[in-house]
């Protein structure tokens, strides 16, 4: 996961599946995303196979785009995944990682939309795609949902 003293970093604080799946952030800024989650056992969705589970491709696909939002509006930490629809074209290559690319393409002032992908190798051939909708203006604080309860 990237240094949580860096804007990429700073995006990731607070959300436990991106560490759990071991989300990397390579290049961030100007309402896009590029990052990718490395190949790894305890990610694999059916052993006979090898092949990461799907649950992996959505937390992937849902980080990028809110990370996509936060690097479009400003407002880090304070976007909610409103609407996340993703489309699977096939399965993920067994033994190697799954890179993804988000873009937010428009903000108004409540909403945040976004399209991305996710591939290996080659980005004209995905393993799934996506579009989703963020609210913006959450008023949540980074890891507030780690915080002890008392």
């Amino acid at each position: 996961m990237s240094d949580p003293d860096t804007p990429k970093g700073y995006l990731l604080a607070g959300v436990p599946h991106a560490a759990a799946i071991g989300l990397h952030v390579l290049e961030l800024g100007g309402g896009t995303v590029s990052a990718y989650v490395p190949y790894k056992a305890e990610l694999i969705g059916n052993p006979d196979t090898g092949v990461i589970h799907g649950g992996v491709i959505t937390a992937l696909l849902d980080n990028c785009c809110g990370i996509a939002v936060a690097s479009k509006s400003g407002q880090m930490g304070q976007i909610a995944t409103l609407d996340l629809r993703i489309d699977y074209m096939k399965p993920a290559t067994p033994g190697e990682a799954i890179n993804a690319f988000a873009e937010c393409y428009k903000v108004t002032k409540n909403i945040a939309f976004v399209r991305g992908l996710a591939f290996q190798g080659d980005r004209n051939d995905p393993v799934a795609t996506c579009t989703a909708a963020f609210m913006l203006g959450t008023k949540s604080q980074p890891g507030a949902n780690l915080a002890q309860k008392g």
